[in-house]
């Protein structure tokens, strides 16, 4: 009778040796084969567009425009110094009137030419901020004879602001639709905005003058 007996040595038919080749296989596949995605590989430019996503549209107020920088910080983060360097810059283009720097009321050629309309006049409006801090200073003093005179000059400044006002808007208006004869141009939203700008101290009006008063205004481009 024989016993059995452990073979000495491995036959090809061993279970081990598949074993050691399956592994070796999958290792292999692993290691040299990239299995297909079943879609193209997208271009560089479709690649970024997708991470940038749309562009934003610009911004309607001041409001809107201040709350996108904070975004934009949170977002980005730089120095200090390289935000005040591109805050700097902005506000000088915008100051210049670089169009793609400006808020959208004041784009366009025609509300260039208006700013250039009320810029190149003195206008009574314009001790409209004056006016008020003197006001509310005189609130506080302890002289009921002189807060009286002061309420009574300032009543008659006021209603002739308002008619300056008034006759500046028709007035702007009038001239921009002579030089604007294809442009649709709304009368109250144009006069409101010369209003407006003329109501402002000069020094402090955005974008800065580019006539001075008593110059003629350049004709429109």
């Amino acid at each position: 009778m024989r016993f059995l007996r452990r073979s000495g040595t491995t036959t090809e038919d061993s279970p081990v040796t598949e074993a050691a080749e399956v592994a070796e296989s999958v290792e292999s596949h692993n290691r040299g084969f990239t299995p297909a995605k079943g879609r193209a590989t997208p271009k560089r430019r479709e690649a970024e567009g997708k991470r940038r996503g749309p562009v934003a549209p610009p911004p309607r107020t001041t409001r809107e425009a201040m709350k996108r920088n904070r975004e934009l910080r949170k977002s980005n983060p730089q120095s200090k110094e390289d935000r005040r360097a591109a805050a700097k810059e902005r506000q000088a283009r915008m100051a210049a009137g670089d169009e793609r720097y400006l808020l959208p009321r004041d784009k366009g050629p025609v509300k260039a030419y208006v700013r250039d309309l009320v810029d190149s006049r003195r206008n009574l409006t314009g001790l409209f901020m004056p006016l008020a801090i003197v006001v509310l200073v005189l609130m506080i003093t302890p002289f009921p004879l002189l807060q009286q005179y002061v309420t009574l000059l300032c009543m008659v400044l006021l209603v002739a602001m308002v008619i300056e006002g008034v006759l500046t808007g028709r007035r702007v208006t009038r001239l921009a639709r002579e030089k604007f004869p294809k442009e649709t141009i709304n009368g109250r939203s144009l006069g409101w905005y010369a209003f407006v700008r003329s109501s402002q101290v000069r020094k402090l009006r955005m974008p800065k003058p580019r006539v001075k008063p008593g110059q003629p205004v350049p004709e429109p481009k």
